[in-house]
């Protein structure tokens, strides 16, 4: 039962969501502050879990009859989890993320409701639209990038626009993971392949800017090894099993696309520690599912 509830919330995608507010904080320069307090950064570490962890929950809540069709192994077609339990508890997380967020600052818990409200606008709806879903999707994880920008609330709005890079990223990855199921389109996994490079440039030109380019190249380099061979395996043979790869080693490799983030505003250091979470999250992946 315990498994299956955590099962629910995806665990190995936390850590990823974790990665995502320690790239805000580092794009908003809180780590270049003489003696951070870590207890804001622990809050906005809890709200990203449980905005989250409330998201995903919601997601198989409106999927229980497609997935008892497509996925019936899951919790909650299986018959593990209740409809009733599983609504429960994605309320109760995304209750903790907007009350952690509030306990930070104001800005922060406007940013905890946008997101809860994109997580539940995705999916009920957006997943269903071709355009809107991978876009919507996407909104999800660029609000959690500012979300951590907010540890300095006057930084959100002159830093607003990089939310723009975590959302062409997740839209290549919802894209993608539409064919997950069924076997996907080359075509639509080269557009995605197109959307991963420009991501990549629209790093490096950010570190550029910020004179850390040689500090952040190795992670981008590795984010490029992490995203690139799946997906191109998929491109060349697009069943669903492929897919499913280049699915989980995209949302994975959000890790390292925040470590470089980390590279590029702070420092090498600080960019390994949130290296180091690829493998805790690759762990939890072989244990619970990531898509």
């Amino acid at each position: 039962m315990l498994k299956a509830l955590l099962s629910l919330t995806r665990p190995a995608n936390l850590v990823t969501a974790i990665a995502d507010v320690l790239a805000g904080m580092a794009i908003a320069g809180y780590f270049g502050v003489y003696d951070p307090a870590p207890v804001p950064v622990g809050w906005l570490c809890l709200a990203t879990v449980g905005l989250y962890g409330g998201g995903v929950v919601f997601n198989d809540v409106f999927d229980a009859e497609l997935d008892a069709v497509e996925r019936p192994e899951r919790p909650i077609p299986s018959g593990v989890i209740p409809k009733s339990t599983a609504i429960l508890l994605g309320t109760v997380l995304f209750l903790i993320g907007i009350s952690a967020s509030f306990a930070v600052n104001q800005t922060a818990g406007l940013l905890a409701i946008g997101i809860t409200v994109a997580s539940l606008v995705y999916d009920k709806f957006g997943k269903h639209h071709n355009l809107l879903g991978p876009v919507n999707m996407g909104l999800c994880r660029g609000l959690n990038l500012l979300l951590g920008i907010s540890i300095i609330p006057d930084q959100v709005m002159p830093w607003a626009w990089v939310g723009v890079v975590p959302i062409a990223y997740i839209a290549a990855i919802t894209m993608i993971s539409r064919g997950e199921v069924h076997g996907g389109s080359p075509t639509t996994l080269r557009f995605a392949g197109i959307l991963y490079a420009l991501v990549i440039g629209c790093l490096a030109a950010l570190a550029q800017q910020q004179q850390q380019l040689g500090t952040a190249l190795p992670f981008l380099l590795l984010f490029g090894y992490y995203i690139f061979p799946p997906l191109w395996r998929a491109v060349k043979e697009p069943v669903g099993q492929n897919i499913g790869l280049a699915v989980r080693a995209g949302v994975l490799s959000l890790i390292v696309m925040n470590a470089a983030w980390v590279a590029a505003f702070a420092s090498f250091p600080l960019a390994l520690l949130v290296f180091c979470l690829l493998p805790l999250s690759r762990l939890l992946a072989k244990v619970f599912a990531v898509t």
